[in-house]
């Protein structure tokens, strides 16, 4: 009978020991309070280093500076801020490009200035007014994302979009954006395939990326 009830006391200690333990230990803590922490823009985090570690690896792939070309004879100062460059009756192809500024090192370039302007659809630009044409700034990644259109052809020039890339507190550097597998592109005599977008006409609207790298350590 003594022997039956300290097997009793033994079991009943056990299972005590057993629960002060776990309760007491950090790990187990730890993770208890990881599990009912909702999701913060902490843990968030890791979608921006994530996206961040992706404009790095294609700096990587494609590290050669920006080519500089002709401003050309359309550019007109003080266009308004904007991110979107679409309104009601626009000729021409939904678009949207995105990418980042960077430098040589491939060094996201935060409020850099990017300053677009273009034809239509049907190679026209608006002189007289600001239709097209729109700066912006860089987020925190060196980030950056135009809604607009395919610009059209006119006589002597390939399909492009013209570019005015300053870095914060930088020199301005002037450039073009061009399309791949547009049959123009050989005849321009300002055309360069190192500044060609990458497309994807799957999309709708279509996407186009590209990265400006400039020449900045």
């Amino acid at each position: 009978m003594r022997f039956a009830k300290l097997l009793v006391l033994v079991a009943v200690l056990g299972v005590a020991c057993r629960s002060d333990t776990t309760l007491s230990s950090p790990s187990a803590g730890a993770s208890a309070a990881a599990s009912a922490v909702p999701a913060t823009a902490a843990t968030a985090a890791p979608a921006a280093a994530g996206t961040a570690t992706a404009i790095t690896l294609d700096c990587v792939a494609s590290a050669a500076p920006l080519v500089e070309l002709t401003e050309g004879p359309y550019y007109k100062a003080g266009p308004p801020q904007r991110t979107s460059l679409m309104q009601s009756g626009l000729a021409g192809t939904p678009l949207t490009l995105t990418g980042a500024v960077v430098t040589r090192s491939c060094r996201p370039l935060a409020n850099a200035k990017l300053d677009f302007w273009q034809a239509d659809g049907n190679g026209n630009y608006d002189n007289s007014g600001y239709t097209l044409r729109g700066w912006q700034l860089t987020d925190a990644q060196g980030q950056y994302r135009l809604e607009t259109v395919i610009p059209g052809l006119y006589p002597g020039r390939t399909e492009h979009i013209h570019v005015k890339v300053t870095p914060a507190g930088g020199q301005t550097y002037t450039t073009q954006l061009f399309f791949p597998g547009v049959a123009q592109n050989t005849s321009d005599s300002i055309y360069s395939g190192a500044m060609l977008v990458k497309l994807d006409r799957s999309t709708n609207p279509i996407a186009a990326t590209f990265l400006f790298v400039v020449n900045l350590p």
